[in-house]
């Protein structure tokens, strides 16, 4: 015991830190922080999920309320034709569709597939 004395005499720190209350404390503080369910880093993974999550919900609204847009101008039927003309290239029996690709085009869409080999 007379060593404990003189350590604790030559480094009052150690009194404190000696003393049960903190060591159960910091021990609680420990637990609470990094190893339980309910700890402090499991809540940030959460919170980014939620935030991530969030940001998903918010994109897909855009993209409902645009598609919504699309559908009010679709029921008008030169809207119908005009949709089908541009996106699939359709056409009347007395017309020819000439499709024009530029070269920069082409070359953004090679760029484009080699990255994503």
């Amino acid at each position: 015991m007379s060593w404990f004395k003189n350590l604790t005499d030559t480094y009052p720190i150690l009194k404190i830190l000696g003393n049960r209350y903190v060591i159960v404390l910091v021990f609680f503080s420990v637990w609470m922080l990094f190893l339980d369910n309910t700890s402090y880093m499991e809540h940030r993974v959460l919170n980014k999920q939620l935030d991530e999550l969030e940001d998903n919900k918010k994109y897909y609204q855009d993209e409902i309320k645009k598609d919504e847009e699309n559908i009010k101008l679709l029921k008008n039927p030169d809207q119908i034709e005009k949709y089908a003309r541009e996106k699939y290239y359709m056409k009347r029996d007395s017309e020819d569709v000439y499709i024009i690709e530029f070269e920069d085009d082409s070359l953004r869409e090679e760029q484009s597939k080699s990255k994503s080999l």
